[in-house]
């Protein structure tokens, strides 16, 4: 195993993305750091800035840029994540957002930034029946359901289904997706570290795939 990562997953709503960081994170032994995972627990909390996100999240909209970098700044600067490396999930989002987190991190720098390819006709089918687990947010549906119903098999957190997976509120992320967050893949390949894997598979195949090309990437990148 290639010890530690900074890692960056993209991909569109219903591409796995969640569940294949998570499993990430527990193979390179590194934080998974999800934005949307942060927003919802502020929500929950009632504090000021989960009032203020409330209604983006609501819309399926995204959160502005400087909310977003700031609480990024902060978690980045924890010592898990100076010390090992990070599995970055939900941003960044834009190209601002990218440039910042370039600034945050300097003078490291992100490892390899993958792209989980899905087509459209199987998001929103995986959008339309997917549960989530509160804690660790694995994914399930009708057709992998958790052994115990709204028990996860991962961590025994409660599995629900998300109040912001409604039809409009899907469409409205994929639209944002293409307009603001699909010319990051033009920017990170320009840089050299821009890796595509299919995410339509079996989920425990998607992760074995990405295991072996991150690990063949992170080998070259280092000389190994």
């Amino acid at each position: 195993m290639i010890p530690g990562a900074r890692l960056v997953i993209l991909g569109k709503q219903g591409a796995g993305k969640g569940t294949q960081c998570v499993r990430l994170s527990r193979h390179y032994v590194v934080p998974h750091i999800s934005t949307g995972d942060m927003f919802r627990a502020e929500v929950r909390t009632g504090s000021d800035l989960g009032k203020e996100v409330q209604g983006f999240l609501d819309a399926g909209q995204l959160i502005p840029d400087d909310v977003v970098m700031s609480v990024i700044n902060q978690r980045l600067h924890h010592p898990d994540t100076l010390g090992r490396g990070f599995v970055l999930d939900g941003v960044p989002r834009t190209i601002s957002q990218a440039e910042e987190l370039e600034r945050i991190l300097a003078p490291l720098k992100v490892d390899l930034v993958v792209s989980l390819e899905v087509p459209l006709e199987l998001v929103l089918e995986r959008l339309a029946t997917r549960m989530v687990c509160v804690d660790c947010q694995t994914n399930y549906s009708p057709q992998s359901a958790p052994k115990v119903r709204g028990v996860c098999d991962v961590c025994g957190g409660e599995v629900i289904s998300r109040k912001d997976d409604n039809e409009e509120a899907i469409r409205t992320r994929l639209e944002l997706y293409e307009k603001q967050t699909k010319p990051l893949l033009t920017y990170y390949r320009k840089q050299g570290i821009l890796m595509t894997v299919d995410g339509s598979g079996p989920v425990d195949e998607v992760t074995l795939n990405l295991i072996h090309k991150i690990d063949a990437r992170l080998r070259k990148q280092r000389g190994q």
